[in-house]
């Protein structure tokens, strides 16, 4: 399969409170890519001035299912709100 869309959240995260966050990362990854439909990629992109997690989709309704999803706001959600300095930046791209 082929990434047609791309959900990228962009995430204000103090340099104290990455471990914490790399370690939601790599905990849920795994049933991201598993069990979340049309999932397909899962990058951790880290700036000094942010943290990104790029995902991979093979639809843009299925990136935007995955905001609604169990997974994404019972764990990863809830996991993450407590490291932001700031609310998150959350866009969907298409691929052209």
């Amino acid at each position: 399969m082929e990434v047609k869309a791309y959900l990228e959240i962009t995430m204000k995260i103090s340099n104290t409170n990455r471990g914490a966050a790399g370690k939601i990362y790599a905990d849920y990854r795994a049933p991201f890519l598993n069990n979340i439909p049309g999932a397909l990629t899962k990058d951790l992109l880290i700036r000094d001035e942010d943290v990104q997690v790029l995902h991979g989709f093979d639809s843009v309704e299925h990136a935007q299912a995955y905001l609604d999803s169990e997974l994404f706001n019972k764990d990863v959600f809830v996991g993450l709100k407590p490291l932001w300095a700031a609310d998150p930046d959350v866009k969907i791209y298409s691929v052209a």
